[in-house]
């Protein structure tokens, strides 16, 4: 997750936004990574059962 956001606030200037610091990033990264994770686990989960059928 935290390399996703970083990339994304490296992209933010082209864009009209502004930057986020390295520091800035891992504090908006890491309450977002345990979210991410089981949103990710369901969507492989239910690519696996999908394939079993």
């Amino acid at each position: 997750m935290a390399i996703n956001l970083f990339m994304l606030a490296l992209i933010a200037p082209a864009l009209g936004w502004p930057t986020l610091s390295p520091w800035a990033t891992m504090a908006v990264a890491v309450p977002l990574t345990l979210p991410a994770t089981w949103l990710a686990t369901r969507w492989v989960g239910g690519l696996i059962d999908a394939a079993e059928r």
